[in-house]
């Protein structure tokens, strides 16, 4: 697909959440959260159709971000991240990126993980998983970010 044509989907898409208002109120709720800008919130909307309808542990399964195990009779194996939504979890690896290397909860519970000996992928992914939880959370509960009600979770 050229850009040109890739241009103009995502003006159709932007037009299309600004006019229809659920889409544009559960765009505005993701936008709320800190470093969650809009190209992460769009792909959240058009990709992830249950956010706001599942548990936390199902949307982290749908984007990919539950540790799952690999077990075998006796054979015990480190939990991996697999399966699931790869366009969503690759957004919401960048997202998490960004997120960690400013101050903010996010940033903050990264530099905790790694600082208790945790690997920093692991850590990324531990904040992937919780940014994927806590869109989740904001859309079902339909009320936006704030950081007493969030650092308090």
């Amino acid at each position: 697909m050229c850009q040109r044509h890739m241009d103009v989907l995502d003006i159709e898409i932007r037009d299309l959440i600004r006019n229809q208002s659920d889409l544009k109120h559960r765009f505005d709720i993701l936008t709320s959260i800190p470093g969650l800008g809009p190209i992460t919130a769009t792909t959240l909307i058009t990709d992830m159709d249950e956010l706001g309808q599942v548990n936390s542990k199902e949307i982290a399964a749908l984007a990919g971000l539950a540790p799952m195990n690999r077990d075998s009779g006796a054979r015990r194996s480190p939990r991996m991240i697999r399966g699931g939504r790869m366009h969503v979890r690759n957004m919401l690896y960048m997202c998490a990126v960004g997120m960690t290397r400013r101050s903010g909860f996010l940033g903050d519970f990264y530099r905790h993980l790694v600082q208790q000996g945790k690997n920093p992928k692991v850590a990324l992914t531990a904040v992937m998983r919780k940014l994927i939880i806590l869109a989740n959370t904001l859309v079902a509960e339909d009320r936006y970010w704030r950081p007493a009600q969030t650092e308090m979770a």
